[in-house]
């Protein structure tokens, strides 16, 4: 006699669901990072995706439960759903618990915002108004996220600042050296995160009366929230700057001290001619 041994319903169904949910998490990420899709689009398509992963993990959970009643196949579809799912939805998760950590934020800066302007772009015509902390909430969150200044002229300072947006791989869409007149430097730079927003980055290098000074800018162009990126930025960015100089000024202990004054040559005796 034959025994039949039926597949579970619910592994298939957690399977397939698995399997949808994969390719709605990453390709729209994909073609909200080429413009392909503009960000409301983008956070709808990106609901629904969470949506269908979670499914696939409900379903896999019940097919499981079922199968260990039933003794039906379909433990490996029903474990495949479940991994597929919560991998889609690993990183719902985590930018779910950046938003519960940070507050709304969209602007952060260490100087008046109006000293370090963002540079308009098309895709600023309908940036929503920033969203702003306290300067006690800035400091709550982001206590790195402050003016730095440090001994040494504001070519060196902006030289080191220009590297290190570089290493970052951010890119530079205007550049201004500092003047001979003390006129401040400032760089902005775009960076596109990993899902695809875009965010500016302002830097600037003044003159300040022990050296030379950084302030710095982090704005986000379409999003609503910025999960703590901008904040992080700075903060992450500064601590980087002061390592940099540090040993910048550890490598080089005389950069700033005056240069030695040069020996005057004695003057020639001057022979007098005596009278015959």
């Amino acid at each position: 006699m034959r025994i039949l041994i039926r597949t579970s319903k619910w592994a298939v169904l957690a399977r397939r669901l698995g399997s949808l949910a994969v390719p709605l998490t990453i390709v729209p990420v994909l073609m909200h990072r080429e413009r392909f899709l503009d960000s409301g689009v983008f956070l709808v398509v990106a609901l629904f995706a969470a949506i269908v992963a979670a499914l696939a993990v409900l379903a896999a959970c019940i097919g499981l439960v079922r199968l260990w009643h039933t003794g039906d196949q379909g433990w490996s579809k029903a474990l495949s759903g479940l991994f597929l799912g919560l991998i889609c939805l690993a990183p719902f998760a985590y930018y779910g618990v950046q938003a519960l950590r940070y507050p709304i934020v969209t602007d952060i800066a260490t100087a008046p915002r109006s000293e370090l302007p963002l540079i308009f772009e098309p895709d600023m015509a309908d940036m929503p108004a920033p969203r702003l902390l306290t300067a006690e909430e800035q400091q709550r969150f982001f206590p790195n996220a402050t003016t730095r200044t440090y001994p040494l002229d504001q070519l060196q300072l902006f030289a080191i600042v220009e590297h290190l947006v570089q290493v970052q791989g951010w890119d530079i869409r205007q550049r201004r050296e500092p003047g001979i007149a003390g006129a401040p430097g400032q760089l902005n730079a775009r960076i596109l995160t990993l899902v695809g927003w875009r965010e500016e980055a302002v830097l600037r290098v003044a003159a300040s009366g022990r050296g030379a000074a950084v302030d710095m800018r982090s704005a986000s162009i379409g999003a609503l929230h910025d999960l703590g990126s901008n904040g992080q930025r700075i903060s992450d960015f500064l601590v980087t700057l002061d390592s940099e100089v540090t040993a910048f000024l550890r490598d080089n202990p005389n950069i700033n001290q005056p240069a030695p004054a040069e020996p005057e040559e004695p003057a020639a005796e001057v022979e007098a001619s005596g009278g015959g």
